[in-house]
């Protein structure tokens, strides 16, 4: 059974890479208003109930963070395993974005894969 079919209260992460802030909130319902940041007053982006969010003091994993995000790549599971595979530094991004302009595919489609070259199951 998964996690989060189960049990109702796992909070989703919504973050603001500019600010390099993240809150944890209950799952918006439909109609509901985004949560705006602290500090800018943007929408928040509803990354996802497994977002392992970078320390604030870390740039370089927050620019990772919202290449991966920019690229359409979210961490919403049911929660059995995990969203499988993201980047966490700006080297990873910065290979997989290579490997997307390579193999002439979605960047969406090589930052989930630990080896971006290879096609998952290959």
């Amino acid at each position: 059974m998964c996690r989060y079919g189960m049990y109702g209260p796992y909070k989703t992460h919504y973050v603001c890479p500019p600010c390099r802030w993240a809150v944890k909130r209950q799952p918006r319902r439909d109609g509901e208003a985004v949560p705006k940041c602290a500090l800018c007053l943007r929408p928040m982006i509803d990354a996802g109930r497994d977002l392992a969010v970078p320390r604030r003091t870390d740039k370089a994993g927050w620019r990772a963070l919202a290449a991966v995000l920019e690229s359409g790549v979210y961490f919403h599971s049911c929660g059995c395993g995990g969203p499988g595979f993201r980047p966490r530094t700006p080297a990873q991004v910065r290979e997989r974005r290579a490997a997307a302009d390579r193999l002439g595919v979605p960047p969406a489609r090589t930052m989930v894969r630990p080896e971006p070259y290879e096609e998952p199951g290959t």
